[in-house]
């Protein structure tokens, strides 16, 4: 019999109650397991809580620290866990039925991005992703016990391809500019950056821009250039039934952003887009990052200054609108995966059967943000990574389904080439970033010729 500690980790704007009841079917999983289960009674809600849970942990002798990653949280507190207790570390996530609701949980997510910080500091971690009712307690917990299932650190090949074609495109990145509006969510170590790195990398440079200044701006936003904004969303499905002073002030978001990208000749954008837009300004920038990326001044959320890196490589070598996504669930069962973001994707993305919604943030409850499943047909999914320390290119190339929308915001079902077994290790292995760009069409060839031109080596999915 081994001694286990449990650290069960939640966020109190994701389904609560859910959460708690999955965490009731595992803590009794894990009680029958035969093995000594320390902690793990309560979801642990804040640092507070998971801090105080740490410090009881700290007086008893365990084999093994088990987190589970019930619902989305960030990194910081795997880090301090992995930190200060000395046993072996494992992660064990939990899947939601694909109801075309909220995300309830978004755990994959959380698990995604503490593997990528765990990565980043060389700590040795085992993980799982799956349900509790559907899962071997006793062979999973033997499992992160002998280190069956322990990630493998893993690391880009070099890239050997045909560079005429890309050079060119390549070279047209040479002095344009990202503006970085706001600082990146704490804990989210995926969304760090150094804008040297990235020049010497690519020529584009980065100009940092306070939130703040994003927000007057919007303030100042005259009416006739609110409705115009408004003009180019007329269609969208229930945007009357929104909260209208609040759509008025999302769409003077969408008037702020193509001002400051006017002003300064902006490529693209890497925008903190939570709590605060919320919480200071009092709407949604989902809809405009959405209406900028159709207009190919491509946006990512969180201050993500290589995803909105890697959108504009994406879009200038394939003159298509990219969309920053998070991979939020992988079933092998059926052999598919859900990308998924708020409700950002370009509105031309939309499955052509489906008129687009206009719709609340999901945990927020404020507009805009656009409500669609995504549109069958190939895709590429690639991200400039700084995973495990090193500079490298993700791939991965599959076929987005004609299926219903499984969260509720801009979601596709996808099935991967490589395999959900396959593409789940190659996340965890490597310890990627949550964020990947996505677009149609099978560009494998032209990125992998691209990364080559740019000396980095290739992860592939």
């Amino acid at each position: 019999m081994s001694s286990i500690g449990v650290l069960a980790l939640g966020r109190p704007t994701f389904d609560v109650a859910f959460a708690e009841e999955l965490l009731g079917q595992a803590r009794q999983a894990l009680l029958k397991s035969g093995h000594d289960i320390i902690g793990g009674e309560t979801l642990l809600l804040d640092a507070d809580a998971t801090l105080a849970a740490l410090e009881a942990l700290k007086t008893q002798h365990l084999d093994l620290v088990l987190i589970l990653q019930v619902t989305f949280t960030d990194a910081s507190m795997t880090i301090r866990i992995a930190d200060q207790l000395a046993a072996p570390l494992a992660l064990w996530a939990f899947p939601e039925p694909r109801l075309g609701g909220r995300l309830r949980l978004n755990a994959f997510c959380g698990l995604n991005l503490a593997a990528h910080a765990l990565g980043l500091n060389d700590t040795a971690f085992s993980y799982a992703y799956s349900a509790p009712q559907d899962t071997d307690v006793v062979t999973l917990l033997d499992d992160f016990l002998s280190g069956d299932r322990e990630a493998t650190p893993r690391f880009g090949e070099d890239a050997n391809a045909d560079t005429s074609a890309v050079a060119p495109v390549i070279e047209r990145l040479k002095g344009k500019r990202i503006g970085r509006i706001g600082d990146h969510p704490d804990g989210f170590a995926t969304c760090r950056y150094n804008s040297k790195t990235i020049e010497k990398l690519t020529g584009v440079t980065v100009d940092e821009i306070a939130l703040d200044d994003l927000f007057e701006t919007a303030r100042d936003i005259p009416a006739q250039s609110i409705a115009a904004s408004r003009s180019k969303v007329a269609d969208l499905r229930g945007l009357g039934e929104l909260d209208q002073p609040q759509l008025e002030r999302s769409l003077a978001l969408h008037g702020a952003l193509q001002a400051l990208q006017q002003g300064k000749d902006y490529s693209a954008f890497a925008i903190r887009c939570w709590p605060e837009t919320f919480t200071e300004y009092g709407a949604a920038v989902c809809g405009p990052v959405g209406m900028m990326g159709e207009a190919r001044i491509p946006c990512a959320c969180e201050a993500d200054v290589y995803g909105a890196l890697t959108n504009l490589l994406v879009q200038e070598l394939t003159g298509m609108p990219p969309f920053l996504v998070d991979l939020v669930d992988l079933d092998e069962a059926s052999e598919t995966g859900v990308v998924w973001h708020c409700g950002q994707a370009p509105v031309s993305m939309c499955e052509p059967e489906f008129q687009p919604k206009a719709a609340i943030h999901s945990n927020r409850k404020m507009p805009l943000l656009f409500e669609f499943p995504l549109k069958p047909g190939r895709v590429t999914l690639a991200r400039i990574s700084q995973a495990r320390g090193a500079q490298s290119l993700f791939l991965a190339t599959g076929e987005m389904q004609q299926a219903p929308l499984a969260f509720s915001g801009t979601a596709g079902v996808l099935s991967f080439d490589a395999g959900i077994k396959s593409t789940l290790k190659t996340v965890m292995d490597a310890g990627l970033e949550h964020h990947t760009t996505l677009a149609y069409g099978n560009h494998a060839e032209a990125l992998t010729a691209a990364a080559s031109v740019l000396g980095l080596p290739v992860i592939m999915a």
